[in-house]
């Protein structure tokens, strides 16, 4: 016995587009298909739409034929039709009448009003007979032209139906939020909690779903079938789930979550930001949601502890800050893991690295080289280093390190270790320091942290110079050379007052190679500088670039358009290739 948890449209053939409203002419005789329709909505069901462009099925003595460019065969005006006479006065005509603003602000009905009387007066002067038919799709033709080079004429149609169909998704969440208002408190007499957590979410809903319908029933809410399953799922997330963020969790084309305070969430899609329509009841509501996320791990945030990184049970790392430090109301950031594994292979596809730049990070990796990845927030330094983990061998011991466990290596032998702050008495703290300290007593073959921010930086160093080779890091910085200089600054705030030329001779004989990767203006992330420590001159460290980022411009759509260059130069670590034997791939790499 089952436990209970509760006791088509018509188109024609357009012409040349007409000059003076910012599109390119096209080849003479070139066909282009927009749609022909009265300017009134109505189906054109008492006439046909003239052809205005050819048809190999047109019969010869009733069809209406675009005018072949004269230069080419030879044919001049008195070839055309009417109709294709005053289309051709028309279009030249057209960017004198009117103004690409002025087409905008006025309506459909007056524009093709005044293309009528234009097109009337273009006929009279040119001597043609056009009947009242024929002048009213010549216009709805210059209409469709126009509209196919400047967008919409006075669309206040389609924005009524846009405003129109936001009003009736904003009543309907209103709706939603009323009776869920409503019925949640009523729900939770009704629940067993015991039962409900032995349930499985499925059948746990459906027993949800009958006591809802019944409870709208009692308070007299109407709402049909599709309402009533959206309060269900409403009311199922926020009993198990994370509340109103579930849909934005569950949607693969967002990369990160931004809530500020509960009224206002931002997602970032493909690069770009966007404003949900997202929302929480009210502070006290948001404050649960971060309570749920946080105490999953472990740990707290509250007015004495209004700071916590965390994560999600897939990895995405969260960022809470809670009043009163947040003005606003508690803001959280959440910066999402995709399901599908980002690889060197599928960076290659989106256009962040080039074949070449692919397999010299790749031989990097297995050669067993020191890597720091170095860049801006958000700009991919744990994707890139996710990537990179991959071409360490199966049978290494791995020891990660991170103040929030976001790393997905897929190795057998992982030793995952997670900082963790101090308790309500102020004891008990342990930091990255404290962690690669121990790490070292660990028997690890690498050892990788997920972000060098501080003193930490020392012990790294001196694990990747004693028997660690293939160590890796992530560091914000914006050039290669500003890490280095970062790197030098973290060692500092160990605070064990080394000079500057100790500190760079160690950087420059622990580490082996930089990653630099950026978040551009159009969202994508590249991979803009491959440079390698090579030694020291004097007191400065000496690096050489092998890849560099050139951009170029930018496509149509907007998309940044470069190209990964190799510098040519022989790699330092080419005799570490060697040892490896993959050295002649390297060359090749560097070559190609």
């Amino acid at each position: 016995m089952k436990p209970q948890a509760f006791g088509k449209k018509k188109t024609g053939f357009r012409r040349a587009a007409p000059a003076g409203f910012g599109r390119g002419a096209h080849p003479a005789g070139a066909a282009h298909t927009p749609a022909m329709s009265d300017v009134s909505g109505a189906p054109a069901n008492d006439h046909p739409a003239p052809q205005l462009v050819a048809s190999p099925m047109a019969a010869s003595d009733n069809s209406i034929r675009t005018p072949a460019d004269p230069s080419a065969t030879g044919t001049g005006p008195s070839d055309q039709t009417p109709v294709d006479r005053a289309a051709s006065l028309g279009e030249q005509a057209l960017p004198k009448c009117f103004t690409a603003d002025e087409l905008r602000m006025a309506t459909k009905g007056e524009v093709t009003h005044k293309l009528s009387l234009i097109v009337a007066d273009l006929a009279e002067a040119d001597g043609l007979e056009l009947g009242d038919k024929e002048i009213k799709d010549v216009a709805t033709y210059l209409l469709n032209e126009a509209e196919a080079s400047i967008g919409p004429i006075g669309d206040t149609g389609a924005q009524d139906t846009t405003n129109s169909k936001n009003d009736s998704k904003q009543d309907k969440r209103k709706t939603l939020d009323d009776a869920k208002e409503r019925v949640q408190a009523l729900l939770m007499e009704h629940i067993d909690p015991v039962a409900a957590a032995d349930l499985p979410r499925p059948e746990l809903t459906e027993q949800v779903g009958e006591v809802v319908g019944e409870l709208l029933v009692q308070e007299k809410i109407n709402l049909n079938l599709t309402e009533q399953s959206d309060l269900v799922t409403l009311l199922m997330d926020d009993m198990l789930g994370l509340g109103p963020l579930e849909p934005l969790l569950a949607d693969e084309s967002i990369s990160d979550i931004m809530i500020n305070g509960p009224r206002q969430v931002y997602v970032e899609q493909k690069g770009k930001l966007r404003l949900t329509d997202v929302a929480f009841r009210d502070n006290q509501h948001l404050m649960n949601i971060a309570q749920r996320i946080v105490t999953a791990v472990g740990r707290r945030v509250d007015e004495s502890s209004p700071i916590c990184d965390a994560r999600l049970a897939d990895g995405s790392r969260v960022n809470v800050i809670a009043p009163p430090l947040a003005i606003d109301g508690a803001s959280i950031s959440i910066r999402k893991f995709t399901k599908d594994k980002i690889t060197l292979d599928k960076m290659l596809d989106f256009g962040s690295i080039s074949p070449p730049l692919a397999k010299v990070l790749k031989i990097a990796g297995a050669c067993r080289l020191n890597i720091l990845i170095s860049g801006g927030t958000g700009s991919g330094k744990t994707t890139m280093l996710n990537a990179l983990s991959r071409m360490i061998d199966q049978g290494e011991r791995v020891v990660t390190i991170e103040d929030a466990a976001e790393l997905q290596l897929q190795q057998p032998h992982v030793v995952r270790l997670e900082t963790r702050p101090a308790n309500l008495e102020g004891s008990g703290e342990v930091d990255m320091r404290d962690l690669v300290k121990n790490a070292l007593r660990m028997r690890p073959d690498r050892i990788i942290l997920g972000e060098i921010r501080g003193g930490e930086a020392i012990d790294m160093l001196q694990a990747m110079n004693t028997g660690h080779d293939g160590s890796m890091g992530t560091i914000h910085a914006n050039r290669p050379r500003e890490a280095l200089t970062r790197l030098e600054n973290m060692v500092n705030m160990a605070g064990l007052n080394l000079p500057p030329k100790a500190i760079r001779e160690q950087i420059s004989a622990s580490l082996d190679l930089i990653v630099q990767v950026q978040r551009m203006r159009d969202g994508g992330r590249r991979t803009t500088h491959v440079t390698e420590v090579v030694g020291m001159e004097g007191d400065v460290i000496t690096t050489q670039d092998l890849f560099r980022y050139e951009f170029t411009g930018e496509d149509e759509g907007g998309r940044l358009i470069g190209d990964f260059k190799s510098t040519g130069v022989r790699p330092h670590f080419l005799t570490n290739a060697e040892y490896f034997g993959l050295h002649r791939a390297l060359m090749d790499a560097m070559n190609g």
